[in-house]
């Protein structure tokens, strides 16, 4: 993301989609890393069952949300996005699991 701007420096829909384009190819990069976590809680757990765990579910939507609310953007959204997240993340979990 170096070579783009900041937000508020952006003057054409040009400099606007590049940011865009660079945090989300960012973002990837760091859903990569947070699957690979995924692969080793598949690896550490004992049991398959012990895959959902609806108590770590709320409080990692619930820490995105408060992390939202300090950054200044909506919680709501952020909320429902990172549900989707964790049972993306759940499902390919239960699929690494499998294949050990």
């Amino acid at each position: 993301m170096q070579d783009t701007i900041d937000p508020e420096a952006c003057t054409t829909m040009i400099e606007v989609r590049a940011g865009v384009d660079a945090v989300d190819a960012a973002l990837v990069q760091l859903l990569k890393r947070r699957f690979g976590y995924m692969d080793a809680a598949a690896r550490i757990k004992p049991e398959r069952g012990h895959v959902r765990d609806e108590a770590r579910k709320a409080q990692v939507i619930a820490n995105a949300r408060a992390h939202a609310r300090a950054a200044g953007i909506p919680d709501a959204p952020i909320g429902e996005i990172w549900d989707r997240l964790v049972e993306a993340s759940i499902a390919y979990e239960l699929e690494a699991f499998d294949r050990r």
